[in-house]
């Protein structure tokens, strides 16, 4: 078993759901462009809840054409398994099934026991549909719920395998069972911070040499009859505007809170021998990754240290001025863009001395777990070229000490990190490179 720490891990595939579209240069041309997702709800009860639009990945309809080229064989099964998979879960399959047909990772050129998944998602709620059959049938006279029927009327109306359609650890099961993968298996729940944990998970597997390769990715949403509304209640939203493309403003003076989004994005991962054994074409790799969990126990401060403990490890022993861009996790609050702002400023120094920082969630909001990974495919993109600015950042607020790009020409670098956080101060970050 090679444990050598030295293993160079590289990305050659990604694929792509996204509120702007599901693929990656469709992606990274409307953030160029100042494009936004939100949108008013098709999936939410609109005059219901505080806002009434948020980002869908509209283009997504769950189709087995969203899963690009596939044999008959493995339409079929896919075809079958969706009676089991949830949206966010549909999702999930379908840029991994991307990602390695981007990747040509076809099966001729991979061994099933040296292939595996990790894969970040968040908690995933049932729809109220699926109790509707046996709410009804434990409805008394006055209409009233009778809790004292359900065992006997109400449960037996539930399909018996509704919880296979929301249990997080499926994204990962399907993708491995579908394609025949068979090495390291893993299922990563931290919320927004599940991308980026993912892939440190994952050049860890590779680097130990229990995987040559490793389906890496993240799915998520925030567009929900119940999860929209938990937000609503937990979280700062943004108001609704007149415009919704103006309701996401990260780092802004005037911004006021968060929008609700979905996406996922997943990533091909493999030893770079391996992916120069079988000719593969190579995007990028990964050459740094952190965690950390600081928690309001620590402090009023607790979130910048956590985006300041991730920032640091994904950095290591590189310079900071060598990183091209810094992709934020920019949510939209005042408190997070402020404390995050400051612990950028804590490692990197004045904004003059700063990499430019960008945040994609003034495009599209906070797609959970899955935001992360839409982030880093649109960053690994941009490398080489012009970094996106950040959407509706006019005025940027005086405490958050951040060199914000503005300006569409600037260029994005030859490598950068991606931080995510969550609000109870669990943060992850990932230092990706161009390929040399």
């Amino acid at each position: 078993m090679d444990r050598s720490k030295s293993q160079r891990v590289v990305i050659t595939g990604r694929g792509v759901v996204s509120p702007l579209g599901n693929d990656p240069g469709e992606l990274l041309a409307a953030l160029r462009s100042g494009k936004s997702g939100v949108r008013p709800f098709t999936q939410v009860p609109r005059g219901v809840l505080c806002v009434d639009h948020g980002a869908e990945a509209v283009d997504f309809t769950g189709h087995i054409s969203n899963y690009g080229p596939l044999d008959k064989s493995l339409q079929r099964t896919i075809r079958k398994g969706s009676k089991v998979m949830c949206r966010e879960i549909e999702m999930g399959v379908a840029v991994a099934q991307l990602a390695m047909h981007n990747a040509g990772l076809t099966e001729d050129k991979r061994d099933p026991e040296r292939v595996g998944v990790v894969y970040g998602c968040d908690y995933i709620m049932s729809l109220p549909e699926e109790f509707i059959s046996g709410i009804r049938k434990c409805m008394n006279e006055d209409g009233s719920f009778d809790f004292d029927r359900w065992g006997q009327e109400g449960k037996p109306e539930v399909n018996p395998l509704w919880l296979l359609k929301y249990l997080p650890n499926m994204p990962a099961s399907h993708i491995a069972i579908y394609n025949n993968l068979r090495a390291a298996n893993n299922s990563i729940t931290v919320r927004e911070a599940s991308s980026g944990a993912a892939l440190g998970e994952a050049v860890s597997t590779i680097q130990r040499g229990h995987a040559d390769a490793l389906i890496v990715g993240a799915t998520g949403s925030r567009v929900h009859p119940l999860r929209t509304l938990h937000a609503s209640l937990q979280e700062k939203l943004a108001a609704d505007t007149d415009d919704p493309s103006k309701m996401s403003r990260p780092f802004d003076a005037s911004r006021d809170g968060s929008v609700v989004g979905e996406g996922a994005a997943a990533m091909v991962c493999e030893s770079l021998e391996h992916a120069n054994a079988r000719g593969a074409n190579i995007l990028g790799e990964i050459v740094g990754y952190s965690s950390s969990a600081v928690g309001p126990s620590a402090g009023p401060d607790y979130l910048k240290q956590a985006v300041r403990n991730v920032l640091l490890g994904a950095l290591g022993q590189a310079d900071p001025k060598s990183i091209g861009h810094l992709h934020a996790h920019g949510l939209g609050t005042v408190e997070s863009d402020r404390d995050e702002a400051e612990a950028i400023a804590e490692l990197f120094g004045h904004p003059q001395s700063q990499p430019p920082v960008t945040a994609a969630k003034g495009h599209f909001g906070n797609l959970g777990a899955g935001g992360g990974m839409v982030e880093m495919v649109a960053s690994l993109d941009a490398l080489g070229g012009e970094l996106f600015s950040i959407l509706n950042c006019s005025h940027l607020d005086p405490a958050c000490p951040i060199n914000a790009c503005v300006d569409p020409t600037t260029p994005a670098g030859d490598n950068f990190i991606s931080v995510n956080v969550t609000p109870q101060g669990q943060a992850s970050a990932v230092r990706i490179r161009r390929f040399e």
